[in-house]
């Protein structure tokens, strides 16, 4: 008893203590890696911006404490979903970035983009809005209607906390803003009626009404817009 103890107080000082729902169930068995409240939303942030340092992982995440978000990037390190590098040109600093299992949750979060998309509008009105995260229904809810068009890049946001939207043959990417682009179009507004616009619930003129601000070619975004629906909950648009 006393052995056990000790065995559990020493995995709790190292961070590795292991927590298992002990079934031989392939649903558990992934919650038991990625089902700790922030783990998902950790991953998020890796899928939208790639490798980043830690402080650029806890921007994404308002809430977070710091010791709790290095428990969890150790334990995504430990189960091979996260991998830990030398940042460039910074010594001592390192960065993190999703393993090929990590970058694998891809289709996960995406079921859970169709699954939650009906909440949206109900969530609470001081409810926190980072634009960067709207890049991920992006990806699912916009489509390159002008295929046979010149490549565009639209930008929602800024360097500090946004994406660049690139519409070409066909096909929607988004990445996160470079510098080295010049974007035909860039949108900032409030996070509900930017959501809205997306999911097709709220044409472009009403969005702008409403406090949606674009500058350079409004017209641009008419190409990958989805057409208005009815209603906010239109999750079926994630295609």
């Amino acid at each position: 008893m006393v052995l056990d103890t000790f065995k559990q107080a020493l995995d709790k000082v190292k961070g590795v203590q292991v927590k298992s729902y002990g079934q031989l169930c392939s649903i558990a068995r992934a919650l038991d890696v990625v089902g700790d409240r922030w783990t998902l939303l950790i991953v998020r942030e890796l899928l939208i911006g790639g490798a980043l340092r830690f402080g650029e992982v806890q921007r994404g995440l308002p809430g977070i404490a710091t010791n709790l978000l290095t428990q969890r990037l150790r334990d995504l390190e430990t189960n091979g979903v996260v991998a830990r590098e030398p940042a460039p040109g910074i010594p001592g600093t390192p960065t993190y970035r999703l393993t090929e299992r990590g970058r694998a949750l891809d289709g996960v979060l995406r079921e859970l983009l169709k699954w939650g998309a009906p909440t949206v509008p109900e969530a609470p009105s001081d409810a926190i809005f980072q634009m960067h995260w709207l890049s991920q229904p992006a990806r699912f809810l916009l489509a390159d209607h002008r295929p046979d068009e010149p490549p565009i890049v639209i930008r929602f946001g800024t360097f500090d906390d946004g994406f660049d939207l690139t519409a070409a043959a066909g096909t929607i990417t988004v990445n996160p803003c470079q510098r080295d682009v010049s974007p035909l179009a860039r949108v900032a507004g409030p996070g509900p009626v930017l959501v809205a616009l997306l999911q097709g619930a709220m044409p472009l003129p009403a969005a702008i009404a409403h406090g949606v601000d674009v500058t350079g070619d409004a017209a641009t975004l008419t190409r990958v817009l989805p057409a208005p629906q009815a209603s906010t909950n239109v999750p079926g648009q994630y295609s």
